[in-house]
């Protein structure tokens, strides 16, 4: 992406194709933004009906829909005439219900917009990102995956699946010069975050030693730094920002 770019740089080059799946969402219109301002070339695709800041190219899709994700994702190439990378941002993280009495159609849809969605962009973006030469793909995941998430059981199982397929996809991918990682968020300010009760927020905070939420600026840098040269010995790594949530903090001393 961009020979004339630095290999330390921590930033993709200017002039990189991207495209940004989930870009109507928080995180994603911080980081179709971000690219932006760094002068690459951004197609994002959401679902019909979704609003995305101006100045980005969209693609309305449902991504849950096997042909229609194949469509906008070939679309969207053929906007940016090429394709050097691709952000998995789709999901939803709305769905709660005791394990016990999770409906399975519930848990079901949670998969398919959280996992299925991540793997139709890939798969259907595999041929662009091989002819790239430097392609990659970063999926976002979430903490849930490593550590549960009470309540929200297929969310959990659905970012976990992220995980394993970040590493087979890098696995199976790399012989084609394509490198795919994923970042994996605790807590970030996105609107649906931040509109929590107080009680809510303060209860989930109490395990995070930093005693705060990840900006959105602290996630995009991240993504950022795997779509960048500095990344380009990295492969199949999952990039935690928890604010230390997963350290033990049990210690010998009182």
């Amino acid at each position: 992406m961009g020979t004339s770019t630095p290999e330390w740089s921590t930033v993709p080059a200017a002039g990189s194709r991207v495209i940004v799946t989930g870009a109507a969402g928080g995180l994603g219109r911080a980081l179709t933004s971000a690219l932006l301002e760094l002068g690459t070339e951004v197609v994002g695709v959401d679902r019909p009906g979704t609003e995305v800041h101006a100045g980005l190219r969209l693609v309305s899709s449902d991504l849950t829909d096997e042909i229609a994700a194949r469509r906008a994702i070939v679309e969207a190439t053929e906007r940016l005439g090429g394709l050097d990378a691709l952000v998995g941002a789709a999901g939803t993280v709305d769905t709660i219900h005791r394990a016990d009495r999770f409906p399975l159609a519930a848990f079901r849809a949670d998969v398919e917009a959280n996992l299925l969605t991540q793997f139709a962009a890939a798969q259907a973006a595999f041929p662009a990102l091989s002819a790239s030469g430097t392609g990659c793909v970063v999926f976002l995941s979430s903490v849930a995956a490593q550590d549960g998430l009470p309540g929200q059981a297929s969310y959990a199982a659905a970012k976990a699946g992220v995980l394993g397929l970040t590493r087979s996809l890098a696995a199976e991918w790399a012989g084609q010069g394509i490198r795919v990682n994923a970042v994996v968020p605790g807590l970030v300010a996105t609107p649906k975050v931040l509109a929590m009760p107080d009680s809510a927020r303060a209860r989930l905070l109490s395990a995070v030693p930093m005693g705060r939420v990840a900006t959105l600026g602290e996630v995009v840098g991240a993504v950022l730094y795997l779509l960048s040269p500095a990344a380009g010995y990295t492969t199949g790594q999952a990039l935690r920002l928890d604010g230390g949530a997963g350290l033990n903090r049990a210690g010998l001393y009182r």
